[in-house]
């Protein structure tokens, strides 16, 4: 009985080992098998043999606790977030083309397209080219912006959703005869 105990406490070793190195364990760290430098190794015990030996007991080391250093691919906060792309930005105000104000989604869509136009006006005021490479859509979207009066409650969009409706869509079919513009 032994002999199965340690084979089984064996197994477990290997186990935790691999599952370890495919959780993303440091390969800094030492092997499965060796003691912790920094810490001390935390004691998992396995099934005990009838005879209560405390020998039969496999000392395995507790995987790693540390986090993963960030990848390099993801830019840290500077404190300044880089202006939106106007095709991005054009892309969200797309996605609301095929929707429509049903009773219960109306004021998640009306909502939605406000805020993709003031995130088109945005991307498109910070564009590179200059606001001026914009002047249909900006305009359009200010006109709105006037006929809203800064009220951007669902009652207000419902009064106005023919205006707001209107704006998306003339201002996709100025996007979409200007490609170069936002490529």
């Amino acid at each position: 009985m032994f002999f199965s105990t340690a084979r089984n406490a064996a197994v477990l070793a290997v186990a935790l080992a691999a599952f370890t190195v495919s959780c993303g364990a440091d390969p800094a760290a030492p092997p499965a098998g060796a003691p912790a430098s920094s810490a001390p190794a935390a004691s998992t015990p396995t099934a005990a043999p009838a005879s209560g030996s405390a020998s039969a007991s496999a000392s395995v080391p507790a995987p790693s606790a540390s986090v993963p250093a960030p990848s390099s691919s993801v830019p840290e906060p500077t404190g300044s977030v880089p202006p939106e792309k106007v095709r991005d930005a054009f892309a969200g105000l797309q996605a609301t083309l095929n929707d429509s104000c049903t009773p219960s989604q109306c004021a998640y869509f009306l909502g939605r397209v406000y805020d993709e136009l003031h995130r088109l006006d945005r991307a498109m005021k910070a564009d590179p080219k200059g606001p001026g490479h914009f002047p249909e859509p900006i305009a359009l979207i200010a006109k709105l912006d006037k006929e809203l009066g800064g009220d951007r409650s669902f009652e207000n969009l419902k009064k106005h959703q023919t205006s707001l409706i209107g704006t998306r869509d003339k201002i996709n079919t100025w996007m979409q005869g200007h490609p170069d513009d936002y490529r």
